[in-house]
């Protein structure tokens, strides 16, 4: 392979919450290279989970990749997990669009979303919580 046809490629970490964004930036070997979280962009707390906001925060690691000579990345996406909420936040799918618009090529979405298998007892006894 020639040294002008080569390509550096990367991992982006979402995690879309119901409260924040946050994208996450690292080569294959797992060193990070950047981390930018929707409080970066913005002021107003309650945005921060905001799917323009997750926009901005994508073109931020879009470009921090493109400095570095990354044009393709893996992206691993993350919701709440547990007990809570599995599907990933609201700002998932703009991220993922948003570094798809700025150039970058994505090579393989997945699902890292943390599900319980068995686990401890739920509370609540055998027949559940009466009121």
């Amino acid at each position: 392979m020639s040294e002008n046809n080569f390509e550096m490629v990367g991992i982006v970490y979402i995690k879309a919450t119901f409260n924040n964004t946050i994208a996450h930036l690292t080569d294959l070997a797992g060193s990070t290279i950047t981390i930018v979280s929707g409080g970066e962009v913005t002021k107003q707390s309650r945005l921060k989970a905001n799917p323009t906001i997750a926009m901005f925060v994508a073109k931020k690691i879009a470009e921090k990749a493109k400095e570095l000579g990354i044009r393709q990345v893996f992206v691993r996406v993350r919701g709440k997990g547990g007990k809570l909420a599995p599907s990933p936040g609201p700002g998932a799918n703009a991220a993922i669009k948003s570094l798809e618009r700025e150039g970058i090529k994505i090579l393989n979405i997945t699902d890292v979303t943390p599900v319980p298998r068995g686990g401890p007892k739920v509370k609540g006894g055998k027949r559940g919580r009466r009121v």
